[in-house]
């Protein structure tokens, strides 16, 4: 048999794993510490264990690494990371260096995605599958092992798939990471960024985890959400804004709403106005990004002069409007184009 991979247990499951082998629960968050703070990866320096723990740990379980495939390096610094998985399936993982020292990564929460949003090139794969906590979790522990404490600075989920399609799994790994004996990231540096599935967003609110959320809206209204979005057929604008305005004071956190600005569909003056009037009384902020046109998909990028004046058009009727920049457009790693090209294959071909 396989050994198991100890990566995504979490500091409860570690303690009732040594607890039912007869140990004290509190080895439990000691092997949680090793795992994650100090990321040793042989049991048997874990010297402050028995040799007879160390040698029944040995026996049943491993501490592995998540495996590199490909990654490519753009121009701005922007770096892409392809990993495949135990059953061959891709992962896409985005580091983003910033000019203040601050660093984000983009980590995925599925292989693909259910969604179907018409801008998105992931959507194209279709939904594989959930990631689990430890393929979660691996992504970051990669980026550490490979490049140090420092590697990033912010954590965003606005990789491969919709977080909150696999939620368990992604609160199991916030967990994890914001432990201080895990990765020890603060929650106000992860943000978990959704397409709308409102129900999830007010049990998210509910968890009392306090991280930070964004909503990718890129229309503000009705009709032409749906066009650009199909879940806005089922979790329309309305019930959206009411749970962002939950989630906002539940958490006392301001929410930041993602506009993906595409020619000739979102970017007139009846969505700058619609979209003003919408976020009326959530605290937030909208961050507008020029599209980055996807292979096959018919969508075109609206020209610097039209996102220059969406921006300051909005910028006076909204609380706070920030323009952000295309990072790694010429590697795919920017904003609806992440997905990976590379053949889907079983364990036997990897």
């Amino acid at each position: 048999m396989p050994k198991e991979n100890l990566i995504g247990y979490t500091s409860q499951q570690l303690q009732e794993l040594l607890k039912g082998w007869g140990d004290k629960p509190y080895r439990g968050k000691q092997l949680f510490k090793w795992l994650y703070r100090h990321r040793q990866y042989d049991f048997n320096l874990m010297t402050d264990f028995s040799k007879d723990l160390r040698k029944r740990l040995d026996d049943a379980y491993c501490i592995c690494d998540l495996h590199l495939e490909k990654s490519q390096t753009s121009r701005d610094g922007t770096k892409k990371f392809l990993f495949r998985l135990e059953d061959g399936l891709p992962l896409e993982t985005v580091l983003i260096p910033d000019e203040d020292k601050r660093s984000t990564v983009c980590i995925s929460s599925q292989v693909g995605c259910a969604l179907n949003c018409r801008f998105c090139a992931t959507g194209t794969m279709g939904l594989k599958r959930n990631l689990s906590v430890g393929e979660i979790v691996g992504q970051l522990i990669y980026l550490r092992n490979n490049f140090g404490e420092k590697a990033f600075s912010h954590i965003v989920f606005m990789g491969m798939g919709e977080p909150l399609h696999n939620f368990d799994n992604v609160v199991e790994a916030i967990k994890i990471i914001s432990d201080d004996i895990g990765l020890d990231v603060s929650r106000k540096k992860i943000t978990v960024s959704t397409s709308g599935i409102t129900p999830k967003i007010k049990k998210l609110a509910d968890t009392d985890l306090k991280v930070k959320l964004a909503i990718s809206l890129n229309a503000a209204i009705q009709a032409k959400r749906v066009k650009i979005m199909p879940i806005a057929e089922t979790f329309g604008l309305k019930e959206l804004m009411q749970s962002a305005k939950y989630y906002a004071k539940k958490t006392n956190a301001r929410l930041t709403f993602e506009y993906l600005l595409m020619a000739g569909l979102n970017d007139t003056m009846e969505d700058i106005l619609a979209l003003s009037k919408l976020v009326e009384g959530i605290p937030c902020k909208i961050n507008i990004i020029a599209y980055n046109p996807v292979e096959g998909l018919n969508l075109k990028r609206p020209s610097e002069e039209k996102v220059d004046w969406f921006g300051r058009q909005l910028y006076t009727r909204a609380p706070a409007v920030t323009v952000r920049k295309s990072r790694g457009r010429d590697i795919d790693a920017a904003c609806g184009q992440l997905a990976a090209k590379q053949r889907i294959r079983r364990n036997s071909d990897a």
